[in-house]
């Protein structure tokens, strides 16, 4: 401990910690702050060093133009996108600050790590979670010179649990490895936000990755089961409507719509043309996606919030999957009667099912909003009516094919 302690004595964190006269006062008398000790002893623990020097805050940014021409010289690189503007990173962090302190940040996919210095400079604990292995070495040496403030991973957020993959090797892996590689344990749905995740979401991933989340959401598996982690990610504009959209929008209004606003608080954080964000794709107009009948001019900075109340005595974990499925099979066909649908499931009970909630007899599937859902699925549990037979078949049980990438 005496050893420890010596170390520290030079040790400052980022201007999100202690003042300088604190840290004085708190070497004078020989105690040190507790998270303070817990952060320097885990990377000791690691093999990690605390400089004997506290580290340069705020740490400085390279010019766009550094960062891009460093990027394309990567080889083998897949096509990504990447902040690499100092104030588009700025801007980002800016309207990610509060609460940046209380929890841990997992930035997935940070690439030269533009955003992960000003997430730093801003005083949050940081995670890197990186997939190609050029970028590695660069943050391994950010993280020797801070002492615990960074951890560096290799992997792929966007690849966590793999459907019957076996064996595997990192980039690829389980959020199970991964948390408990960092020291995060599970806490209570209830809880506090225990994680952030923040990245750019890979274009041709965005809608797989979001049923892939949202059925993980619902059964608290995957990174859920480590209780209510808040995704902060960069999704296309076409998604970002979808995810909000309501009745009255008709074919944007989806089963996704339903599911994520029943599931989370949305918030739309930030957003930015897409040409603010640097890709090293050949074609630079061709790799922005089209879109036919919503506007896809920006990416959108989302912030998805687990509710703490998701989970009642009729919507649980053991049987979301059966609403999931519910809600799926009612928004395929947005003009179906809904009582045709209710009958088919409660023993031709669905117009009964219908007016205890006081919604009309000739409503569609694609009327009702998200908590209506919600409460009637519920109902549906509780008339002990419900026939699940439906949920065996073999078009639903398809779902998850896609959800390896």
């Amino acid at each position: 401990m005496l050893r420890l302690t010596a170390r520290l004595a030079g040790l400052r964190l980022s201007h999100g910690g202690l003042a300088g006269q604190e840290w004085s006062r708190a070497a004078a008398g020989g105690t040190w702050p507790a998270g303070l000790l817990v952060l320097a002893a885990r990377g000791l623990a690691d093999g990690g060093r605390v400089p004997a020097e506290p580290p340069a805050f705020p740490l400085c940014l390279p010019k766009a133009e550094a960062t891009a021409e460093g990027v394309l010289k990567q080889a083998r690189l897949p096509t990504r996108r990447f902040i690499a503007c100092p104030e588009l990173a700025r801007a980002v962090a800016s309207r990610l600050e509060a609460g940046l302190q209380e929890a841990v940040v997992l930035e997935c996919e940070p690439g030269p790590g533009i955003l992960t210095r000003t997430l730093l400079n801003a005083g949050a604990r940081v995670i890197a979670l990186e997939s190609n292995k050029s970028f590695l070495c660069d943050l391994e040496t950010l993280k020797e010179k801070l002492g615990g403030q960074l951890e560096v991973v290799h992997c792929d957020f966007f690849k966590l649990d793999p459907i019957n993959f076996g064996l595997m090797k990192p980039p690829v892996m389980y959020s199970e490895n991964l948390f408990d590689k960092l020291g995060i344990g599970p806490v209570a749905w209830t809880a506090d936000v225990p994680a952030k995740v923040i990245g750019i979401v890979p274009q041709k991933r965005e809608r797989g990755l979001l049923w892939k989340l949202i059925y993980a959401l619902y059964e608290r598996s995957s990174i859920y089961e480590y209780g209510r982690i808040e995704l902060n990610l960069f999704v296309s504009e076409k998604e970002y409507k979808t995810l909000t959209a309501k009745p009255s929008d008709g074919r944007t209004y989806q089963a996704l719509s339903v599911l994520w606003q029943i599931a989370c608080d949305i918030q739309l954080v930030y957003m930015e043309p897409w040409s603010s964000f640097f890709t090293n794709s050949k074609n630079v107009n061709s790799s922005i996606p089209k879109s036919v009948w919503l506007d896809n001019d920006h990416l959108c900075l989302v912030r998805l919030t687990p509710r703490k109340d998701l989970f009642t005595n009729n919507l649980t974990t053991d049987n979301s999957k059966v609403f999931v499925y519910m809600v799926k099979q009612c928004l395929t066909k947005c003009k179906t009667k809904l009582a045709d649908k209710m009958n088919l499931w409660t023993c031709e009970n669905g117009k009964h099912l219908l007016e205890q909630l006081e919604i009309p007899e000739n409503s569609t599937t694609g009327s009702l909003y998200p908590e209506q859902y919600k409460s009637l699925f519920q109902l549906m549990q509780q008339s002990n009516q419900f026939d699940q037979s439906w949920i065996y078949d073999d078009d639903l049980l398809e779902d998850h094919k896609d959800f390896n990438f």
